[in-house]
């Protein structure tokens, strides 16, 4: 473990992370990447959980972007990626940052403009995983029970 200067902000895969926080909390900081994720990355690096980010070498950096450009490189197994056998490769991908929000929103799309059940509910605004609709989810104008007038 190589332990350089310290520096307030580091740049990690695009994002500015304090450098005072710990590893694994800093790199859930990047879209894309959870606790668990942030935990396998440290430990596949081979550096210290508890290590401030700002303590971080250049090499350190780099090691940890390689990490997450390509997880299957490393030994990752494919569950543990977040866009499995994607529609237009049909390769494994663990994608993050603006990639992660432009996949996600051509998937809404797709949906919708193949009319399946979910892409009417998302294009209609209503919840999408069999949530109850009743008495929850209600957003815009508000919708009551009106009692009926007294004569």
């Amino acid at each position: 473990m190589s332990v350089g200067e310290y520096r307030h902000i580091v740049r990690i895969a695009g994002v500015d992370i304090d450098g005072s926080v710990k590893l694994v909390h800093g790199l859930s900081q990047i879209r894309g990447i959870g606790q668990r994720f942030a935990e396998a990355i440290v430990k596949v690096a081979g550096l210290d959980p508890d290590m401030r980010i700002g303590y971080l070498s250049d090499a350190d950096i780099k090691k940890i972007e390689d990490i997450i450009k390509n997880p299957a490189n490393y030994g990752f197994p494919s569950w543990f990626f977040n866009r499995r056998k994607d529609r237009e490769t049909g390769n494994d991908l663990h994608l993050i940052g603006s990639d992660l929000l432009l996949a996600i929103r051509n998937d809404i799309e797709f949906l919708k403009r193949i009319k399946c059940w979910r892409g009417l509910r998302h294009a209609w605004g209503l919840k999408v995983r069999g949530q109850r609709t009743r008495s929850t989810g209600r957003k815009g104008r508000t919708v009551g029970v009106m009692k009926r007038r007294k004569k």
